[in-house]
């Protein structure tokens, strides 16, 4: 059985009053910025009350057949409603398991229109993904705690050519913005990076700090393989990640049956208690991630007014309005230059260029609204003096939290 966090009353209260703090200033303070400058067609979505609400998730990423279902499996200790498991692309849709009372699924298109979860936004990426999302209920003890999300096995190959009939990096790159962890799976024996999983796992940058990688089934070679695996895996992964830093790797069997060489077992079960002590303490953390992510929209919805603001200015008053608008979609990196300069804006906050100028090409910039500072002054303010307020009473939750040790019996 593994252990999971277990929390006090009095901290589950203080979790509830930070998390219901952050929900009364966004929508006092940094949702009227959004909406006066368009932030939620160019960026992401209104956030409801769900999304604050919702507990941690760890988001699976994988080729087919490198275990991501029987690592939710070996999880939970048991299995869900929708396991498929096989050698083939068996998990063909998205599968966030979640936990109640009573064992059943809930269909995506029945799933977005739910309130109380967390994926409403979902529905615009429209039937041919809806039909391939589920919500697996269990009543399992570590769903108290997280929610897992299983995705289809990255197809490889001419499989690879088959168009899925829905964004699914789009759909990545939505979740990979919501969730808490995402482990990335590679097989000991299927160590190629396909140009479909290439394109994923270029979909969750500028979320590095989620991503945990996991090389999975390290029992079916022995010790020397082993060692010349790994250098391969770090190599590839040197390639597509493209960061000076060495990624993290986890080695390890996560199944229930014997290891096959018997040699590492030491190794995989330090290894599994490393990753799995990661994961407990996302419950923990979870207010000040979600505080960190509310600070990271705030700097973002700032550049945005920014932008839009400049591009308002530039525009003329009567004639010639469309061949401006594509001339500023040309040289939209002359427009960036300016804001960083005029506003002190960091490059690195600024939105990628190539997906800016693709929203903008179906924008009205005529309906872009000028500065309006008064609105930049609350965020301003929030930021300095309501965020710093509810760093403050963070650190008494982490006080009050019991740990457990891991353990798998």
């Amino acid at each position: 059985m593994f252990s999971w966090l277990k929390r006090e009353t009095k901290t589950e209260e203080v979790v509830e009053n930070v998390l219901g703090e952050l929900k009364k200033i966004y929508r006092s303070k940094l949702l009227p910025l959004e909406e006066h400058y368009n932030f939620h067609d160019f960026h992401s979505p209104k956030l409801e009350d769900s999304d604050f609400d919702a507990k941690p998730m760890i988001l699976l990423v994988g080729q087919y057949s490198t275990g991501k279902t029987t690592f939710i499996r070996y999880l939970l200790e048991r299995d869900f409603p929708g396991i498929r498991i096989g050698p083939e692309p068996t998990t063909d849709r998205f599968i966030a398991v979640m936990y109640d009372d009573k064992e059943g699924m809930i269909p995506g298109n029945a799933l977005v229109v739910d309130p109380k979860k967390q994926f409403r936004p979902l529905e615009k990426y429209g039937n041919a993904f809806l039909n391939r999302f589920q919500c697996s209920h269990v009543p399992s003890p570590v769903l108290r705690a997280i929610s897992i999300v299983d995705t289809p096995g990255i197809l490889s190959g001419e499989k690879q050519r088959v168009d899925r009939g829905y964004d699914f990096t789009g759909v990545l790159e939505w979740f990979a913005e919501r969730v808490d962890r995402i482990i990335l799976l590679f097989d000991a024996h299927k160590l190629d990076i396909s140009d479909e999983f290439r394109r994923s796992i270029e979909a969750l940058r500028g979320h590095d700090d989620k991503i945990r990688i996991v090389l999975n089934k390290a029992d079916m070679i022995d010790h020397q393989q082993l060692m010349r695996v790994y250098g391969a895996l770090m190599w590839s992964l040197g390639k597509v990640l493209q960061t000076p830093e060495v990624a993290r790797v986890y080695i390890g069997s996560f199944w229930d049956q014997p290891l096959r060489y018997d040699v590492n077992r030491r190794l995989f079960e330090d290894e599994e208690q490393d990753l799995f002590r990661d994961l407990q303490s996302l419950p923990r953390n979870a207010a000040l991630r979600k505080l960190n992510d509310l600070i990271k929209r705030a700097r973002l919805a700032k550049v945005h007014a920014y932008l839009i603001s400049e591009l308002r200015k530039e525009m003329p008053q009567i004639f010639g309005k469309d061949s401006k608008k594509k001339e500023l979609i040309k040289n939209l990196g002359n427009i960036y230059d300016r804001v960083c300069r005029e506003h002190q804006v960091s490059i690195g906050d600024l939105p990628d260029i190539k997906k800016m100028q693709e929203v903008l090409a179906n924008q009205d910039f005529t309906k872009f609204h000028s500065l309006k500072m008064p609105l930049l002054e609350v965020v301003d303010r929030m930021l300095a003096v309501d965020i710093a307020r509810l760093m403050s009473m963070i650190p008494q939750e982490e006080m009050q939290l019991v740990s457990e040790p891991l353990v798998k019996v």
